[in-house]
């Protein structure tokens, strides 16, 4: 349930050839960095069913070699490439429903950190995007620390994760979902990133999800997926830290619908099934020393100029 390393162009030769009297010669505008090869194939629609069933995976995985984005939808891939959280990206409905696999091969010499500039690349060659800055104020959440302090727990170096998925914010904890572990059941999922850990179990009530060295950042991406409004960090914490956070059935179900799952009837809790004091997400940080305060404040965005819905061919 997700990198830009801004590349800057310096003059040092220029200023090299000026200190000796030499004239400049006029520089060539550099290419885009992009993929050698690229394939986007349309994903199948979010599916409860095949998701609990461990048939249906949302990941971005990245190496040296290649990148592999797996179920994600347009917005996801924005986010990606900008380095973005999804609420700062504002366009039409369709673009957190509409979903796709791209499995792209990096040039030669190219660097994982590089992948998020070759994706913008891919986003405005085959699906012709432009976007421009702007910024409005908004309902969010602001995460504060409760009158009594915070009880996170802060992580220990043995809670250091891979790298897998670095580049384009693939580990769940950078948002754009994860990979079931090894062993793992259908109804369990976990993965791991230079953002964090986790560890997702799923039952009749809902979820429950065991963040591991984690970012402010980081835990505001997972946050913001089961909220109905932005969360926006103003704790002052800097440290890496573990979260229990359980998920009411509510919760689960409405974020489900966000990313265009359709939950029919059959979805439903049965008659019982859900404890009405249970634990949310709002209990759950309210544990932690936190609380999540309703404000309104100015948030950047990306807005979508123009989209194509169809990628161009492959």
């Amino acid at each position: 349930m997700l990198f830009v390393r801004r590349i800057i162009l310096n003059g040092v030769c220029a200023a090299v050839a000026l200190a000796q009297g030499q004239t400049a010669a006029p520089q060539k505008a550099t290419a885009p960095l992009a993929f050698e090869v690229a394939s986007i194939k349309p994903a199948e629609p979010l599916s409860a069913e095949r998701m609990m069933a461990g048939q249906q995976h949302i990941s971005a995985n990245v190496d040296a070699a290649r990148v592999n984005f797996s179920d994600l939808s347009l917005a996801e891939l924005i986010r990606a490439a900008y380095r973005v959280k999804l609420y700062q990206i504002s366009g039409p409905d369709w673009i957190t429903t509409t979903r796709f696999d791209v499995v792209a091969k990096l040039p030669e010499g190219a660097k994982t950190d590089q992948v998020p500039e070759m994706l913008r690349t891919l986003l405005g060659e085959r699906f012709h995007l432009a976007l421009h800055n702007s910024s409005k104020e908004m309902p969010v959440y602001a995460l504060v620390v409760g009158k009594e302090g915070s009880k996170l727990k802060e992580s220990t170096p043995d809670d250091a994760t891979d790298g897998a998925g670095a580049a384009a914010g693939g580990s769940a904890a950078g948002g754009a979902g994860g990979r079931r572990g090894e062993g793992a059941s259908p109804m369990t999922s976990s993965g791991s990133g230079p953002n964090g850990s986790y560890t997702m179990s799923a039952g009749p009530n809902g979820l429950h999800l065991d963040l591991k060295n984690m970012t402010m950042a980081s835990m505001l991406d997972w946050l913001s997926r089961f909220t109905d409004r932005p969360v926006v960090d103003q704790t002052g914490l800097t440290g890496r830290y573990d979260l229990a956070l359980d998920v009411s059935r509510d919760e689960m179900l409405n974020a489900a619908r966000a990313a265009g799952m359709v939950i029919d009837s059959a979805r439903r809790a049965p008659e019982g099934a859900t404890d009405p004091g249970g634990d949310s997400v709002f209990a759950s940080v309210q544990k932690a020393g936190l609380k999540l305060e309703p404000r309104r404040l100015p948030l950047t965005l990306l807005v979508v100029d123009r989209l194509d819905k169809t990628p161009t061919e492959n």
